[in-house]
């Protein structure tokens, strides 16, 4: 496992896989939060990041379609589910395969799941789907590295650093930009008024994600580098409970925390991420799976956009499928889902040029191990015709 193997090389660790339900409401009461205990358990980085620290430590934040979610799927589990897939038959035998799809409690993934719609079309091909869980982006595209994911959704930036680790994913959609997925929070009696103003500041966010990503265009609109500030890597739900003591100046978060620690009154949004991108999500595979099973991607994209179309139109719906799992009241992920924007769009030479250059910026600022070609996850043409959907073609 390429990313794993690094950071043990490197005598670090990847964000842990989040304990159950049973052990992470003592977790939260035990965690000693003052500004020395957060500095000791999470390095802050006064200088600009490792090469191969950034190259590591991925991070799936995925707007309103999931984040920091439980782990299902250890590391170990993962390479049991990968040498248990070797030894499976091929989609034209009598013996049934599964689709292994990325977990999600929020959005259009979340619908499929509860609704069963993704079970019920790949009946007929012999297919079962199994959903699996992971922390963030890392441990998920490690696992479809493995061979025990087939499909992963992500931010823009974790399959740039995944290419770089030689992780063989391939693109497979994309999704419309959100600058609303993604927001810088401040306390909200905080002295801060502008990004000029996060110099020797506290700036939590998770590395190689989408926060990392707007903060470094934030900063250069400003004239100011990473090395200027001081970079606190928290994993979500640790952040969460650091902002709310006191113990962070800036959180570059998305949802569903910009909401809540509004609507808590513990912060208030300073900027979000509008001007700062221009490219949406992505949802991946492995190169051998596109190959293999065009026929199962095209059905998974059909049931997504009828998802969609599903949560678009029914908002109040939605919230009350989510409400129970997430553990947030109906009114506020309304308000969530409000600023959501549907819609997959195809992988085009367009989508492709600003994927390069992202990749570029990454590598000019010393945080890639080596150079990534994007194209080295683009699919021939053909291919692309094979599984994407007439209604995802015209969407250009």
């Amino acid at each position: 496992m390429a990313l794993f193997k690094l950071l043990q090389s490197l005598n670090l660790s990847i964000n842990k896989p989040q304990q159950s339900k049973t052990s992470k409401t003592k977790t939260v009461r035990e965690y000693s939060l003052n500004t020395k205990s957060i500095e000791a358990k999470y390095k802050i980085e006064h200088k600009p990041i490792s090469l191969l620290i950034a190259a590591c430590s991925l991070t799936i934040p995925m707007s309103i379609v999931g984040c920091s979610q439980e782990t299902k799927t250890t590391q170990n589990e993962a390479s049991a589910i990968s040498t248990q897939s070797q030894n499976k038959t091929v989609s034209n035998t009598p013996q049934k395969q599964e689709l292994r799809v990325v977990y999600s409690k929020l959005g259009s993934l979340a619908v499929m799941r509860k609704q069963g719609t993704l079970e019920k079309s790949l009946a007929a091909k012999n297919f079962t789907v199994k959903w699996l869980e992971f922390a963030a982006g890392p441990q998920a595209l490690e696992a479809l590295n493995a061979g025990s994911l087939d499909i992963a959704a992500t931010a823009e930036s974790p399959p740039i650093f995944a290419q770089a680790a030689g992780t063989p994913l391939v693109y497979i959609a994309t999704t419309r930009f959100n600058g609303r997925a993604v927001s810088f929070l401040v306390p909200k009696n905080s002295p801060i008024k502008s990004v000029a103003d996060f110099k020797g500041k506290k700036i939590s966010f998770q590395k190689a994600s989408i926060a990392h990503y707007v903060l470094l265009k934030a900063l250069q609109k400003e004239g100011l580098k990473l090395s200027d500030v001081k970079s606190l890597f928290l994993p979500p739900p640790d952040a969460n409970v650091a902002f709310s003591q006191g113990g962070i100046d800036v959180w570059v978060i998305w949802e569903p925390y910009i909401t809540r620690n509004v609507q808590a009154n513990l912060g208030r949004v300073l900027i979000d991420g509008q001007g700062l991108q221009d490219i949406g999500s992505f949802y991946t595979t492995s190169r051998k799976f596109a190959k293999e099973h065009p026929e199962i991607l095209k059905v998974f994209l059909e049931e997504f956009i009828k998802a969609e179309d599903w949560s678009q139109k029914n908002i109040d719906k939605l919230a009350e499928l989510e409400t129970g799992e997430v553990g947030i009241d109906v009114p506020t992920l309304k308000t969530i889902h409000s600023k959501a924007v549907y819609g997959l769009l195809p992988i085009t030479d367009k989508v492709v040029n600003k994927q390069q250059q992202i990749a570029d910026l990454w590598y000019a600022q010393g945080l890639l191990p080596k150079k990534v070609n994007v194209k080295d996850g683009v699919l021939t043409p053909e291919e692309y015709a094979a599984f994407t959907p007439d209604s995802i073609k015209s969407n250009k």
